[in-house]
């Protein structure tokens, strides 16, 4: 036996804009996150942590190389 096929709810006008705007608000926000995520990752990229004041920065056990041995 197969089940009906449930049809999305009907939405008044201003429910439908009030939704295609919060979607468009959202998409919005991701895109902005998106440039702001890789914005980081460019300037990490090209200021290597050896260049900073202070000489050389200790690194998160979860950023070290497994295979090299430790000091």
């Amino acid at each position: 036996m197969t089940r009906p096929v449930k049809s999305s709810p009907n939405l008044s006008q201003k429910a439908s804009s009030d939704r295609e705007a919060r979607l468009a608000r959202e998409a919005a926000a991701l895109r902005a996150n998106l440039h702001k995520r890789k914005q980081q990752v460019r300037a990490r990229a090209t200021k290597a942590p050896e260049d900073e004041e202070g000489g050389d920065v200790p690194r998160p056990a979860s950023m070290r190389d497994p295979h090299r041995a430790e000091s």
